[in-house]
């Protein structure tokens, strides 16, 4: 059985992994029009990769040029489209008029990942999920500019990044501690940053009561997954041990997804092993629904692997 991929002929491209709510879902487009596909942990996922790589465009616009991307562009822009889209967005500062509310959170991925960020308050904690964040709390709520100066205020007096390599949250996923140790980290960071009240904190920025969100269970973190489909079960999260590098015109993924996390996908496949896929990675493919392939032997996946523990995963900052 396959999920989440649709049938070729209609000219569907991939537009990426979201998290609209406690469930991932593969987002498609074919010009304006928009269709999601919903996974569920336990499915098989099976897919051809077909042609080639095209830009995803940017701010929900095709890409005027067509352009081809590489495959190991975790962005899936050209440069043109990659400029537009990061013109608009929140983090360029170009929106100091924005009108909406938003809101300080401190993210905790992983023992000594830790972050800081802002997103928009209609939005929820779709933004925690898209990033991968394991547990998280609210800091504060205001406007655009006391957030984003309160966000600078902490980065500054704590020591704490507003971006994490993601290599270094995939590396910590498979080794998570128990929810106590997990819920005190942000509770730690939490009441450090609370002391900065009055000091460079925004009178507008209205302080949240700490309230620890762990998304292990969301992520399928927490569950005893086969190591591959018809294997033993194994205790405990998974444990990725490889991650795709690109996808490649014929490439064939499938596996078993047994969790998510941000973007990633993780998939037991055939021959043990868990291996991550990156679905940045499927921006701007046309992908083809296939069964479990013939001719693989050990393995399921038919594209470039990476080792996760050699220090070669796949980069970028999410």
């Amino acid at each position: 059985m396959t999920c989440g991929v649709r049938e070729s002929g209609g000219g569907w491209r991939c537009a990426g992994l979201r998290w609209p709510g406690e469930a991932p879902e593969l987002e498609w487009r074919r010009g304006g029009r928009r269709r999601v596909s919903v996974l569920a942990y336990g499915a098989g996922l099976g897919f051809r990769a077909v042609g080639e790589r095209h830009c995803a465009g940017a701010r929900g616009h095709v890409c005027p040029l067509g352009a081809v991307v590489p495959g190991r562009s975790t962005g899936g822009r050209c440069a043109e489209c990659a400029r537009l889209d990061r013109a608009h967005s929140v983090a360029a500062d170009t929106m100091a008029d924005d009108p909406r509310t938003y809101r300080v959170y401190l993210a905790w991925f992983g023992p000594g990942l830790v972050k800081v960020g802002i997103t928009g308050e209609e939005r929820g904690a779709a933004r925690l999920r898209d990033q991968g964040a394991v547990a998280f709390s609210w800091l504060g709520r205001g406007p655009l500019m006391a957030a984003r100066r309160t966000e600078e205020v902490l980065r500054a007096a704590l020591g704490v990044p507003d971006r994490i390599p993601y290599a270094g949250k995939r590396a910590v996923r498979g080794r998570l501690p128990g929810p106590e140790e997990r819920a005190g980290a942000v509770a730690e960071l939490y009441e450090r940053a609370a002391g900065l009240e009055g000091r460079g904190w925004p009178e507008s920025l209205r302080r949240l009561p700490l309230d620890v969100v762990d998304q292990v269970g969301v992520f399928g973190l927490d569950r005893a997954p086969e190591a591959a489909p018809g294997g033993p079960v194994r205790e405990g999260a998974p444990v990725p041990v490889r991650a795709v590098r690109e996808l490649v015109d014929g490439g064939v993924v499938t596996g078993r997804l047994v969790a998510a996390a941000g973007p990633d996908l993780h998939l037991a496949v055939a021959g043990g092993g868990v291996v991550v896929l990156d679905t940045r990675l499927l921006t701007g493919w046309d992908l083809t629904a296939v069964a479990r392939p013939a001719g693989l032997t050990g393995s399921d996946m038919g594209v470039p692997l990476i080792d996760i523990g050699g220090g070669g995963v796949q980069g970028g900052l999410f």
